[in-house]
């Protein structure tokens, strides 16, 4: 939503406007501000280390990313025998929302009851995966509302908030940390990229030259890559739009799907492409927020998941290990086979 909100304000598209998204939010009464990104990063060491463990242990191959509710509602009613291959570890914005009612609320003092958890989303299905009745791991309904970023457009100049005359500010902390990596989950390939820059260092325990895995990227509709990690040859794949997502999951069921992860945005170009984002959104436009996404990952003085250091002292306070019990409990969950064909029966 960084390179899109300032379209709202004629910037051009792939603008990136974090500073000013903050500022507008704290001008709107909101008392924190944190980013989804630093649960983004939460993400990856949970689905790297889940990866690594399925890898070592012969679990259920590939493991599919499951960052997108659209997909994940998508997978449930028309491929529900492939459920096993989804991670259980909950989209970003469900763990931000338990940890907001948990850990925060811990921190801080607050009666979970009195936090108030709204989520700024690129995907009207955010709006949909906030009502999961699984999602309430807190205790409470982990996120409260989600609005698009076209709707917070809509808020902000409702309340005379003008992007060319605000001050930039920064997320709080210590839940507004993150990485590069969390910023380009936003893209096609993202999740799969940021995952590999963590998995590489922690299968390996070697330091990555370069982060950039450029075979990954790109608005290709799938896109297979073969990383050299270690001794391990990791096949993956990447598909962005529900055509291109059935093309992988009917080859995963006839057997012709030789890869170990599979990352699927449901969206065209990914989260950059929702239904949420300002309208309209064209081939170019999506090209443009993905650069947007790219260049800012290039800024950041921290680029991998596992050197966030607000998430490193998440685990120690709080989560204790990666994949541990805790985890598990809090910020794992479960998918559910829909039936397509269910039809509700109105006569007398």
């Amino acid at each position: 939503m960084r390179v899109a909100i300032g379209e709202t304000f004629g910037m051009a598209p792939g603008s990136i406007a974090t500073g000013q998204l903050v500022a507008g939010l704290k001008r709107l009464g909101f008392d924190r501000v944190f980013d989804t990104d630093f649960s983004a990063d939460l993400t990856i060491m949970e689905e790297g280390s889940e990866l690594i463990e399925r890898v070592t242990t012969g679990g259920v191959l590939p493991i599919i990313t499951s960052c997108s509710p659209g997909w994940i509602k998508f997978i449930e009613t028309f491929y529900p025998s492939l459920l096993p291959h989804l991670s259980t570890c909950k989209l970003p914005q469900q763990i931000f929302g338990a940890l907001a009612k948990t850990y925060y609320a811990e921190k801080e003092g607050l009666d979970p009851a009195n936090v108030y958890s709204m989520s700024i989303m690129p995907c009207t299905a955010k709006k949909f995966e906030a009502q999961r009745p699984e999602m309430d791991s807190s205790g409470h309904q982990d996120v409260d509302v989600v609005l698009t970023t076209r709707e917070l457009g809509r808020m902000f100049k409702q309340a005379g908030i003008d992007f060319s005359h605000i001050a930039e500010e920064k997320y709080d902390d210590p839940l507004g940390i993150s990485t590069g990596a969390a910023v380009i989950f936003g893209a096609t390939g993202g999740v799969m990229e940021a995952a590999l820059r963590t998995a590489y260092e922690l299968i390996t325990g070697e330091t990555l030259t370069s982060v950039e895995f450029v075979n990954v990227r790109g608005l290709e509709g799938v896109k297979e890559a073969t990383v050299k990690v270690g001794d391990l040859d990791v096949k993956v794949a990447v598909a962005h739009g529900l055509g291109n997502a059935r093309q992988l999951m009917d080859a995963l069921q006839k057997g012709e799907a030789d890869y170990h992860f599979i990352e699927i945005m449901c969206c065209p170009g990914g989260c950059i492409g929702g239904g949420g984002q300002p309208i309209p959104t064209n081939l170019e436009i999506r090209g443009q927020r993905i650069a947007g996404i790219y260049n800012a990952d290039a800024r950041m003085e921290l680029r991998k998941s596992h050197e966030n250091p607000a998430v490193q002292q998440l685990y120690q306070e709080f989560l204790g290990k990666p994949l541990g019990h805790k985890f598990h409990e809090l910020l794992h969950t479960h998918y559910t086979p829909r039936d397509r064909y269910k039809v509700k029966n109105t006569a007398d």
